[in-house]
């Protein structure tokens, strides 16, 4: 047999590989380019599940083109978000937060919020600031998974009056998923993978068995070093944490983004759809009622970009 080269197993890109501290990740909204019309680069949305969809195909150039086609997609939840906070920045330091003054009474139970009143918003001298960003926080009650909203920091596009203005237009309004994508765009979708616990090197790196007849087991590496140093380096392939990992899914196609009032047929471990939804090309990393995150394409490619999908029928 000719000798077997392949590189190594398990990315260093990806170090410690251990549990995320929080389900919704960072962002660094900075290097995020949206749409000039709509402000937020973000959304906050939850994994119902994966289903077949029936579609046509009206790429240009495509091979398939005016041809029906079955593609696997996956469904997101989006209900409505509003705004919890403002965050203002100095020297990429956040300097100054000031809360929402009209917030939903429920959220007092749910979230620990501050005690002295903030300064308000229109009190503000922009000219002390450098950026400006919005907390927001998912109205997950509406879906009945939960009760507990899900916070997160989402860029604005345009400069910082055009930001802050923003904030104030759509203080104390429900801000919808129409309202920052629509159908047929590229999104990247950020979240958790699925925690998997404590698993060994072979499924952990994909190490081959060995064979047989050797010493001390076949699902573990050959060596794990050298005698010295005599110490083992993170390099080596051992037992440890797989999943509940931060994951980006890059240039998801939107192919629909749908109503309540559609009649979507109910989801296996998830339930009935009660808010607005998206259809996206693919699968995105999590397991069902994983919170997750959308935001315009950081890197957009030309070959998803021109794929036009109209959706027929799901199965």
């Amino acid at each position: 047999m000719p000798t077997l080269r392949r590189p190594r197993r398990g990315s260093l890109q990806y170090w410690p590989r251990k549990r995320a501290k929080k389900f919704l990740p960072r962002v660094n909204w900075v290097a995020i380019k949206a749409d000039s019309d709509k402000k937020l680069k973000g959304f906050i949305c939850y994994k119902a599940g994966m289903m077949s969809a029936i579609v046509k195909d009206n790429t240009p150039n495509s091979m398939t083109k005016g041809k029906i086609k079955a593609l696997p997609v996956t469904i997101l939840v989006c209900p409505s978000m509003k705004i919890f906070s403002t965050r203002f920045y100095k020297n990429n330091k956040v300097v100054k937060e000031i809360l929402n003054e009209n917030l939903d009474k429920e959220l007092k139970s749910r979230l620990k919020l501050p005690k002295k009143k903030s300064e308000k918003l229109g009190e503000i001298k922009i000219q002390e600031y450098d950026d400006v960003s919005a907390v927001v926080y998912s109205q997950v009650k509406k879906t009945g998974l939960k009760k507990t909203p899900d916070l997160s920091e989402i860029g604005l596009q345009g400069n910082i009056e055009e930001k802050l203005l923003w904030i104030k237009e759509n203080m104390n309004k429900e801000i919808s998923i129409n309202d920052i994508f629509n159908s047929g765009e590229i999104v990247d979708i950020r979240g958790l993978t699925k925690g998997k616990g404590l698993q060994g090197p072979t499924k952990r790196f994909g190490l081959g068995l060995k064979q047989h007849k050797s010493e001390k087991g076949r699902r573990r590496p050959g060596s794990l070093g050298p005698w010295h140093p005599a110490r083992v380096t993170f390099r080596a392939p051992i037992a440890g944490q797989l999943g509940m990992f931060t994951r980006v899914t890059y240039n998801n196609k939107i192919i629909k983004i749908g109503t309540q009032e559609d009649n979507m047929k109910s989801i296996m471990h998830f339930g009935d759809i009660k808010t607005p939804y998206v259809i996206v090309a693919g699968s995105v990393q999590g397991p069902a009622k994983r919170q997750l995150l959308i935001t315009s394409a950081l890197r957009p490619t030309k070959k998803q970009t021109k794929k036009q999908y109209e959706l027929v029928e799901l199965r």
